[in-house]
């Protein structure tokens, strides 16, 4: 694994080089760190109007369960759709509120001690006119199936109480990072770079922490990130990030960017509370500091809602995604009588997508029935029966249990 593309690995390198300057004044230093990025950031330059409300678009309640600013994708919604999930059905994930931008007025500014001359700015249409490039990544939640830590496994956490809908899988349309940057003039001494968004600042606690932001090594940067203005081939809609976004293929949502204002280029190490505050793993037998990641896990979801009401006695057709950030499903197994027994999904869909796709034939006898379905990856990795806690609930990776019942 190159340490420069692994955020765990990358946080130790990044924390020794900082310390190796700051001696005992490290506190204060990291405290002047997170300041200017944060003076940074609010140099970033965007006509943002206030949306009517955190979310833009119709949430209707067969498509979504509203958490608060986050809208969560239902995922009976899923049900007989391809790979990519529909813009109508997509997850949304607000700190705060959807702002309302107009790409005309819109600019990208890029500036720091990174870059080999001044301050740099992109409009709409400059970037639209550089060469461009289509993806398909998965863009998930960091806390996605959170709930189940208390529902399933009876721990405490806190944040957004999503069970398995905070993920989406899209193709995205844009212009590498790397192709920005290098036209910027990057310098050889950059380190990282420093995104941050044109939404209303994040307050929690009574403490304004400022936009969005969470900062990238350089080598990250430059390997496989897009500065996305489309969207399933459509301009990019204001709950997910018009004009333009980051998509960070392979690393957690929050790395993902929306409503795109400014990327500061860095030629030491950069924080913010989005890497140090939030989306580090906290709790027992962990280091008071954290553990930092930047990947997902392997997860699961039947095409049901919990507690679906089926039919009984009758032939049906389970059907489920699984997904991994660390590659491809090999197999799937799914058992419909609590884990006592254990059966192979048969595959549905090519190879190579950004999910597995997978059906089981049943025929449920009347009455309540647990359904669990339990992917393995081609690494090996497989679905505990329990996650490994922490007290922010990410990383949620168990074996879920779906209720139904048949009549």
């Amino acid at each position: 694994m190159d340490d420069m593309l692994d955020e765990a690995a990358y946080d130790r390198l990044r924390l020794g080089r900082w310390l190796a300057g700051v001696s005992r004044r490290d506190l204060l230093k990291l405290t002047a760190a997170v300041s200017a990025g944060l003076a940074g950031a609010a140099e970033a330059t965007g006509a943002a109007e206030a949306a009517p409300g955190p979310i833009v678009k119709a949430l209707p309640p067969e498509l979504f369960t509203v958490l608060g600013t986050n809208a969560e994708m239902r995922w009976s919604a899923m049900a007989g759709q391809g790979d990519l999930v529909p813009i109508d059905r997509f997850f949304v994930r607000n700190h705060t509120s959807t702002p309302i931008i107009d790409a005309a007025n819109w600019q990208l500014r890029i500036f720091g001690a990174g870059l080999r001359h001044g301050p740099v700015e992109f409009d709409y249409q400059q970037l639209r006119r550089l060469p461009s490039e289509t993806v398909t990544a998965t863009v998930e939640c960091a806390g996605n199936g959170r709930s189940y830590f208390t529902t399933q496994q009876g721990q405490t956490v806190s944040g957004t109480a999503w069970r398995l809908g905070g993920v989406g899988v899209a193709r995205w349309r844009g212009v590498r990072l790397s192709t920005v940057l290098r036209r910027a003039g990057l310098a050889r001494t950059a380190v990282d770079v420093l995104p941050a968004g044109l939404d209303p600042n994040y307050v929690t606690g009574g403490v304004d922490l400022g936009p969005v932001r969470r900062p990238l090594p350089v080598r990250k940067a430059l390997r496989d990130v897009l500065l996305a203005y489309e969207m399933n081939g459509e301009p990019l809609p204001a709950d997910h990030g018009h004009p333009v976004r980051l998509v960070v293929p392979g690393w957690i949502g929050i790395s993902s960017i929306k409503w795109l204002g400014s990327i500061e280029v860095s030629d030491v190490p950069l924080f913010s509370p989005w890497n140090t505050q939030f989306y580090r793993l906290f709790g027992p037998g962990r280091p008071a500091e954290g553990e930092p990641f930047d990947r997902q896990v392997i997860k699961s979801a039947f095409e049901l809602d919990p507690g679906a009401q089926l039919p009984a006695d009758q032939p049906l057709r389970l059907r489920g995604r699984s997904w991994s950030a660390a590659g491809a499903i090999r197999h799937v197994e799914v058992s419909t009588d609590g884990g006592r027994h254990w059966r192979r999904a048969r595959r549905v869909g090519g190879e190579g997508a950004a999910w597995q796709r997978w059906e089981l034939d049943w025929r449920p006898a009347a009455g309540a029935h647990e359904l669990l379905a339990r992917a393995t990856d081609v690494h090996g990795n497989t679905q505990p029966d329990v996650a490994a806690y922490n007290t922010l609930g990410y990383l949620f990776d168990a074996v879920v249990r779906h209720p139904v019942v048949a009549a």
